[in-house]
């Protein structure tokens, strides 16, 4: 069953821990600790009154664009390809936006917001495909990199899809195959399938505990990539991460048995481990995922999105929704995720905004007539 204020949630959770995370992310633990305390940095440290997202959460919003322009075009057209070469061409409408006098905005109409056109620390693996073509794929890896650039980008993916639809099997390999846009190590790709898996769990199944959630991820990498040479790698850290949240330990020694956060499975171990010593507190969560001198803004946007699904928007304390930067827009297109393309090729029923959108991408640009 879906559920708008989980679909909210997610996408505004993402962004609060990617806000929260990124100013320390090239930060080690120890010159954090310095400069924002002993408990590390626990409120927002805002630039020009805005808590900014980085290139995660931009990521995160043209991957959920992808997958509306996929469906309006079948739904308007009659016939659709794979979402993963809707998604391709939305990445390649980002990448346009990192560079000034180059945005195009030939499928996304993202580019018409002046606000992602910022440089938020873009990951080299991200833009160094798309510039190849982003055309990378399962079958045909584009490079070998296991970077958490693929991970913290396909939450919609888990939000988006409903069972009745798609399998819960075609919904993980959807995830993957985003990822594997530009990240073409297994380990770059399944960690990816997983956190769609725990986000769908989670956000359509009300009576599912987080555990549960985290349990049939691995249990479902396992069927859906069984010749995986490093499956085994991945299903070990995650049960880590799991056996660490039960212990009585240091939130910050336990994240550094899990690792760093820069490749894709260290960031869904730590993710899962604060998520689940946490599972009923999205403040302590976010703050434990950001205190640990790896990548910050990432394991923060990782652990926001499981939260924010699995405690819905009414869960997030207030101050992570003060100053954040495009907050009301985040909103809007976790709403659409929810509201879904409801045009179709011969029927009646008109949107305007939503052709402006998905079928025109001139929604937000001047002198847009609506």
């Amino acid at each position: 069953m879906k559920d708008i204020d989980k679909f909210r949630g997610c996408l505004i959770g993402g962004a609060a821990g990617d806000a929260l995370g990124y100013p320390v992310e090239f930060l080690d633990a120890k010159s954090i600790f310095q400069k924002y305390g002993e408990n590390g940095i626990t409120e927002y440290s805002l630039v020009n009154g805005v808590a900014e997202i980085s290139d995660d959460t931009q990521m995160t919003l043209f991957t959920a664009n992808g997958l509306l322009l996929g469906t309006t075009r079948g739904m308007t057209r009659g016939i659709m390809g794979e979402y993963s070469y809707y998604i391709a061409l939305c990445y390649k409408d980002w990448y346009s936006t990192q560079f000034k006098g180059i945005a195009k905005g030939g499928y996304s109409w993202l580019v018409n917001i002046p606000e992602l056109h910022a440089s938020r620390a873009p990951g080299n693996t991200c833009l160094s495909a798309i510039e190849q073509g982003a055309n990378g794929t399962i079958e045909k890896p584009i490079n070998q990199s296991k970077g958490c650039g693929g991970i913290m980008r396909v939450a919609p993916i888990g939000l988006y899809f409903e069972g009745k639809r798609y399998t819960q099997e075609r919904i993980d390999m959807i995830g993957a195959e985003a990822a594997a846009i530009t990240h073409g190590h297994e380990l770059g790709y399944i960690p990816a399938a997983a956190l769609v898996h725990i986000i769908h769990m989670v956000a359509h199944n009300s009576n599912i505990t987080l555990l549960a959630a985290v349990q049939d991820s691995m249990e479902a990498m396992e069927k859906l990539f069984p010749k995986a040479r490093h499956l085994r790698e991945l299903l070990t850290l995650m049960q880590k991460a799991i056996d660490l949240s039960s212990k009585n330990m240091n939130d910050f020694e336990a994240i550094k048995e899990l690792g760093k956060g820069w490749v894709a499975e260290e960031t869904l171990a730590i993710a899962i481990y604060c998520s689940l010593k946490y599972e009923s507190s999205f403040d302590k969560a976010v703050i434990a995922a950001v205190n640990h001198g790896g990548d910050s803004d990432s394991t923060g946007a990782v652990t926001g999105n499981i939260m924010g699904a699995y405690l819905g928007l009414r869960g997030i304390p207030e101050k992570y929704l003060e100053h954040l930067e495009l907050k009301d827009f985040i909103i809007e297109i976790a709403d659409d995720l929810y509201n879904d393309c409801k045009l179709t090729e011969y029927g009646s029923y008109r949107d305007d905004v939503w052709a402006h959108k998905y079928i025109y991408h001139d929604y937000g640009r001047k002198n847009t007539v609506l």
